[in-house]
Order: C-alpha cells, then sequence, then structure tokens
C-alpha cells in the first residue's frame, strides 16, 4: 500500500513540474514564430518520387 502512495505522490509532482515547465516556456515566449507561417506558403510540400525516372541530359 505504501508503494501506491509513493507512485501516486510521485506521479503528481511529475506532473505538476511538467505544467510549471509549460507555463513558464509559454510566458517567455518559447512558441512564438511570427516568422514562419508568412512564408509557409513558398516550401514546397511534395516529395520527390523515387520510383519516377529523371531526365538524363547528354
Amino acid at each position: 500500500m505504501k508503494v501506491i502512495i509513493f507512485l501516486a505522490i510521485t506521479a503528481v509532482l511529475t506532473a505538476a513540474g511538467f505544467l510549471v515547465a509549460f507555463i513558464w516556456a509559454t510566458r517567455n515566449g518559447q512558441f512564438d514564430d511570427t516568422y514562419t507561417p508568412s512564408i509557409r506558403m513558398l516550401f514546397d510540400s511534395e516529395k520527390e518520387d523515387p520510383n519516377q525516372e529523371k531526365e538524363v541530359r547528354p
């Protein structure tokens, strides 16, 4: 029974630690990205097909 209580307390403390880290990162602007959304449409999202024959120029 003592092990279950120990594991429950450890799980709650770990979850609280991750929550504090997430709030800290959010407030410090870790997830702010103002540049990438404006240029995302410029990136080519299609992958090259490896089975497709490439044009060979002499």
